[in-house]
């Protein structure tokens, strides 16, 4: 009933976290102060894959609420989740949330995290050259 909650959480920190380093980092470069964060010209700032993660958590939390408004598990009006009006069945919301939706939000995080740790790989190992034989 309420999985969509944990990753709408996540991706509400996520997207904090992401607005403060880019502010940090648009400062620095005014400044004059900015480092090099990777040697590769390819390598992105580490907040730009944070929108990522934010973008698909938010996107994944979306669906998850159409989803659960379609099925009329939650209300557009006070109280959200209709399992609220019973204080018996709020243990079920509960226990959802920390299954279901802490599993999603942590398999959605994890993938992205393997995502970039490959993206890296592959850049890092990318030949600076690639010839072109004619035939």
């Amino acid at each position: 009933m309420a999985c969509f909650v944990v990753p709408a959480a996540e991706a509400a920190i996520v997207t904090i976290v992401n607005i403060v380093l880019e502010h940090r980092s648009q400062k620095a470069i005014a400044e004059g102060k900015a480092l090099r964060e990777a040697t590769s010209p390819n390598a992105q700032p580490f907040y730009k894959k944070l929108k990522s993660l934010s973008r698909l958590l938010w996107g994944g939390s979306a669906l998850l609420a159409f989803e659960h408004l379609w099925h009329g598990e939650i209300q557009p009006f006070y109280p959200f989740l209709t399992a609220a009006t019973d204080p018996a069945a709020m243990s079920e919301v509960y226990h959802e949330m920390a299954t279901v939706g802490t599993s999603m939000a942590a398999f959605v995080t994890l993938s992205w995290a393997m995502v970039h740790f490959v993206r890296s790989r592959m850049v890092s190992t990318a030949p600076a050259t690639v010839k072109v034989q004619d035939k």
